[in-house]
């Protein structure tokens, strides 16, 4: 009696193990996706019972691991037959144990392989952002084909839509299905998302499937951004709230074994000699601000999710800081004028610079001048320049450290341009005019004068250049009411303009001239 109970109490043990074992999740499954998955299920005439009770058992496997929820992974299951079967949508079902059910409680439909039919139906309602109950914007989305491969109708064209619309198709074969048909239909590479197999062999395919789908949908939990020399963005999506629980931040630099660490070990966590920081924060918080960390270093995070009803595994990222960089690093001009220039330079670092000091000196063998800022500023406006004149700026910092770094940079003034004054028409005979007019200035490279021209009823363009030294000119051939513009070329453009109108008077042989400018 007692063997017996002893057995008993053996065989009741392995029971327990197995069934514990069943639902054990791998590690990168639990918490590690978000996407919409939809399983096109061939539920047609073709299949015979045991192999679509089969396809249902694969199924339940390869999903039960996954976490499931708005926020997780969201399946759907479309039943492909004459007429083709949404058996469940995404939003039906946020838990495993619905899912499960759900899945044990398909029945086949029979009937012909409509898969082109499903495949618009999924493309046009399921898998549409857009649609009621359709997939998510903004997070992948994957089709599961399960085929027995028996005349499955022309899919290409359906399928090819649907990778074009970004969707990701995978398929799975139990039957004698044409190879290069399914080559060209599911999304590359080949040998992860397309699969051959025996009814009674499925199995051994779960885990690359499920692998395959969690490569697809994989979500970026935790990540690093707005990474500095000396501080970082620690961002993550929300895996608890402010009543289930809180998260513990854990941060560290990774030393290699040959690496001399230069903090004491042994201190306690968060103190400034310890190897590693760590901060304690409530459950809706979704950010957390690594700072005082040492540049060009690498480091680990792990955010440790504290839940008060399930246990949650850690997540875990790597980065490295950048390089120390020292102001200034750079400097730049802006409101640049001719007598006068924006600087500006950086980064700002007012917690490791005592003051700024600003020289700048005409080209070639100018005289020197300095500007001071304090630490707290990084611009500064230079006055009392030269027009037309280059410059050799040095912006050096003093550092708190005692050390000085210097950067210059070479600036141009612009030119001063000067104005254009009392353009004046002179007729002289019939159809010539005599234009002056009045400028000056160094920079001053010339005159650029155009005129309409007028010959036996016809009007034309001409134009001429006239160097800086010329203040008039003879135009002949002007059109009755020709207008002549007279414009100041530049060394780096051509300036405004004065423009006059001839102007015929039907009471008087002689013309009048109007005169505006020509911007």
């Amino acid at each position: 009696m007692e063997h017996r109970a002893a057995l008993g109490s053996l065989l009741l043990a392995v029971l327990l193990s197995s069934v514990g074992a069943q639902h054990v999740l791998p590690d990168t499954v639990s918490f590690c996706c978000e996407g919409d998955v939809l399983f096109l299920l061939d539920s047609s005439g073709s299949v015979s019972s045991y192999e679509f009770s089969r396809m249902l058992t694969f199924l339940s496997e390869l999903l039960r691991p996954f976490s499931l929820g708005p926020a997780e992974v969201r399946v759907g299951l479309l039943q492909v037959s004459t007429v083709p079967h949404l058996e469940f949508g995404f939003e039906a079902h946020s838990t495993q144990q619905s899912l499960q059910e759900a899945l044990r409680n398909t029945r086949q439909l029979k009937g012909d392989t409509n898969t082109a039919e499903a495949l618009r139906l999924s493309h046009r309602r399921v898998l549409n952002p857009g649609a009621p109950g359709g997939a998510r914007p903004g997070v992948p989305r994957v089709v599961v084909w399960l085929t027995d491969g028996v005349q499955p109708g022309a899919v290409e064209g359906p399928m090819a839509e649907l990778r074009q619309d970004g969707v990701a198709v995978l398929a799975v074969s139990t039957g004698h299905s044409n190879y290069q048909m399914l080559r060209k239909v599911v999304t590359p590479p080949t040998d992860a998302h397309l699969y051959f197999v025996d009814i009674d062999d499925i199995s051994i395919i779960t885990k690359s499937l499920r692998d395959a789908i969690i490569e697809l949908i994989r979500a970026q939990r935790l990540q690093v951004r707005d990474v500095t020399s000396h501080s970082a963005m620690l961002q993550w999506r929300p895996i608890l709230s402010a009543s289930t629980g809180f998260y513990d931040v854990q941060y560290g630099p990774v030393w290699t074994p040959n690496e001399v660490v230069p903090w004491s070990a042994g201190t306690s966590p968060g103190t400034s000699a310890s190897l590693y920081s760590r901060m304690t924060l409530s459950g809706d918080t979704s950010s957390a601000a690594l700072v005082e960390l040492r540049p060009n270093t690498k480091y680990r995070a792990t955010l440790i999710p504290r839940s008060s009803l399930e246990v949650l595994k850690p997540l875990n990222v790597t980065f490295t800081t950048h390089p120390e960089v020292l102001s200034p690093a750079v400097v730049t001009v802006s409101e640049l004028g001719t007598e006068s220039v924006r600087l500006s330079w950086g980064p700002p670092q007012p917690k490791l610079v005592q003051q700024y000091q600003v020289e700048y000196a005409a080209l070639p063998g100018g005289a020197v001048q300095t500007v001071t800022t304090d630490r707290h500023r990084n611009s500064t406006v230079l006055t009392g320049l030269q027009p037309d004149t280059q410059y050799l700026v040095t912006v050096v910092a003093l550092h708190t450290s005692g050390l000085e770094k210097a950067m210059s940079i070479k600036i141009c003034t612009e030119e001063e341009l000067p104005a254009l004054a009392d353009l004046q028409l002179t007729a002289v005979g019939s159809d010539s005019v005599q234009v002056h007019w009045r400028g000056t200035g160094d920079s001053l490279r010339g005159y650029w004068v155009s005129w309409e021209k007028g010959q036996d009823g016809h009007s034309s363009h001409a134009s001429l250049y006239l160097p800086p030294s010329s203040l008039s000119t003879l135009l002949t051939n002007v059109a009755p009411s020709g207008r002549i513009c007279v414009s100041p070329v530049y060394r780096t453009a051509r300036g405004e303009g004065l423009c006059c109108t001839a102007q015929l008077c039907s009471n008087a042989a002689h013309r009048e001239y109007g005169c505006y400018s020509n911007p």
